[in-house]
């Protein structure tokens, strides 16, 4: 009897060591890609302001997609989507901005197509220019090289989706309704806009939806067994301002905010100017917008 409870203790004490070394180790490569990934926002033409996320104040982001291969970060945004974060209220918004949408280039001191910024001057004539154009402030970035969302989703296991009508595109048939989809095809889906009878606003849609779902399954306990893939994937194609503990906050005190994800939605034209095709939203339509985003960010 004393013996066998020896031998039990050994056992407990292995698998606490073990336990305990898994932890570090997680935590160790953890620590290395949020290292990897950090960026400096650089100068701001736009006036900041100070979030205390301690306190679980509202807090906005600026997620870029950039279609690229490998790690390369630099070129256009593909993929722009402004998201604010309200705990108190437990609700995230979600606006995608079109890549087309004819605005001042803050920094350039041009007007023209919103998805240059990025190009000219990275996250921070991006970040000036969507704050100009809707006067809300935005307090982080996030950008991603496409190539490795999709290995993002891979690494979660696959996302679903509900599609609103079959369409094909890239060898890919996509049912009317629920789709459980991979990496490779939630890319195609987020693509797809020439069979959508609502264009680039469909389009956005969908890439609202991808981002959602990626957010929600990532949330989830269970993608912890698959940390080594998902850092391999995020050191390697994602770039952000935030510092991991940062990152490790916004996890524990702003989790429960999708509890509600409101997609916001609006009417706009697309004229050609110049013989440039651009989206163009009237100043009502700015104005609505903004006053939505201001009031879920408590902002005076």
């Amino acid at each position: 009897m004393r013996k066998g409870f020896k031998i039990a203790i050994i056992i407990v004490g292995v698998l606490f060591l073990a336990g305990a070394c898994f932890a570090y180790y997680v935590y160790d490569s953890i620590r290395d890609t949020a290292t990897a990934i950090h960026e400096p926002i650089g100068d701001r033409q736009m006036p900041g302001r100070d979030v205390n996320i301690e306190d679980s104040e509202p807090v906005s982001f600026l997620i870029a997609g950039i279609d690229a291969r490998g790690d390369n970060l630099s070129g256009r945004s593909d993929t722009m989507i402004l998201v604010t974060v309200n705990p108190a209220m437990k609700s995230v918004k979600m606006l995608s901005i079109p890549r087309d949408t004819r605005t001042e280039i803050v920094g350039k001191g041009t007007v023209e197509k919103i998805n240059h910024a990025y190009a000219y001057g990275g996250p921070a004539m991006a970040m000036d220019s969507v704050e100009n154009l809707f006067d809300v402030s935005i307090d982080h970035y996030v950008t991603i090289n496409m190539e490795g969302f999709k290995e993002l989703i891979d690494a979660l296991g696959g996302v679903t989706v509900d599609n609103d009508f079959e369409f094909n595109l890239d060898g890919h048939t996509f049912s009317e309704g629920k789709q459980f989809l991979s990496g490779e095809e939630a890319l195609a889906y987020t693509r797809m806009r020439k069979e959508d009878p609502r264009g680039d606003f469909g389009r956005a849609a969908r890439q609202r939806e991808i981002v959602e779902a990626v957010i929600r399954e990532a949330a989830q306990f269970s993608s912890i067994t698959k940390a080594n893939e998902m850092l391999d994937v995020v050191g390697g194609s994602v770039k952000t301002d935030m510092s991991l503990d940062q990152m490790w906050t916004l996890q524990n005190n702003y989790r429960n905010a999708l509890g509600t994800v409101d997609q916001i939605e609006f009417d706009y034209t697309t004229p050609t100017i110049d013989r440039v095709s651009y989206v163009v939203l009237s100043d009502e339509t700015i104005a609505e917008i903004s006053a939505e985003l201001r009031e879920h960010l408590e902002l005076n």
